[in-house]
């Protein structure tokens, strides 16, 4: 048995665009709700979520039958909690708050066998289909997407030289907390926040660098898209189930009144 390509990471170098969908829900059942809507591309979410390892292990598994390419976000930059997910079979990591080329020279090194990083060896996981992978640690390396999140205006200014760290699959800008960091708190669709992203994200484009982040407003992803952006995702699970219980109820109300 041989290792499976990986869509996404194929994708990314391509430069082919991809719609993801934010998952929060720390449940496999929720997973398997928008696993066949046929999104691009998946985040399953550790850092802000409840979510744990077998948690995540649910989810990955309720995704395996359909074409969307689920990333799981690591808690933080931890080489033991990489190596855990990584033998659970995520495809991919986005590691939060990345702030220098030192981090991010850290980040790839958890996702690489020695010698070129300090993963652990297991030969019987999830990942290898518990040793039935014949190739396994000879191509994981250029399987596995490796994503690093800026979120401050220091780790903007220093995007360019995370991104040439040998390894990087894209960068992830997210506006949340750059928003917050620059005194916008709770406002990451303020134009202050582009104004800071957008001239960077640009350069990264030129350089053919997968540029990517999370917006809650499908029309400006598609904007971003449309500007060269190549994974950006359009929603999260949360938002839709609260948005849509809300429309409901407020629905039903009006219609009694």
């Amino acid at each position: 048995m041989l290792l499976a390509q990986n869509a996404f990471t194929k994708a990314l170098r391509a430069g082919e665009k991809q719609i993801g969908l934010w998952i929060s829900l720390a449940n496999n059942f929720a997973a398997e709700v928008v696993a066949p809507a046929g999104y691009d591309w998946a985040l399953i979410d550790m850092e802000h979520s409840p979510n744990d390892y077998f948690s995540v292990l649910g989810q990955l598994q309720a995704f395996s039958s359909y074409s969307t390419v689920p990333i799981v976000r690591v808690e933080w930059n931890d080489a033991v909690a990489v190596k855990r997910l990584l033998d659970l079979g995520a495809p991919g990591l986005l590691f939060p708050m990345i702030q220098t080329a030192e981090e991010a020279q850290r980040a790839v090194a958890a996702t690489r066998y020695p010698p070129h990083g300090l993963r652990g060896v297991s030969g019987s996981t999830r990942a290898t289909k518990f040793g039935r992978v014949q190739d396994y640690t000879a191509r994981i390396q250029e399987e596995t997407a490796v994503l690093l999140q800026v979120e401050t205006r220091a780790a903007v200014e220093q995007a360019e030289a995370i991104a040439q760290v040998d390894g990087v699959s894209g960068i992830f800008f997210g506006p949340g907390d750059i928003a917050a960091d620059i005194g916008k708190l709770g406002k990451p669709m303020d134009p202050e926040v582009w104004d800071l992203i957008k001239p960077v994200a640009k350069r990264l484009i030129q350089q053919g660098v997968p540029v990517g982040t999370l917006v809650l407003d499908p029309t400006f992803a598609a904007e971003l898209l449309a500007e060269g952006f190549t994974f950006v995702a359009c929603g999260t699970d949360t938002g839709l189930l609260a948005k849509g219980s809300d429309q409901l109820l407020s629905q039903v109300q009006g219609a009694l009144q």
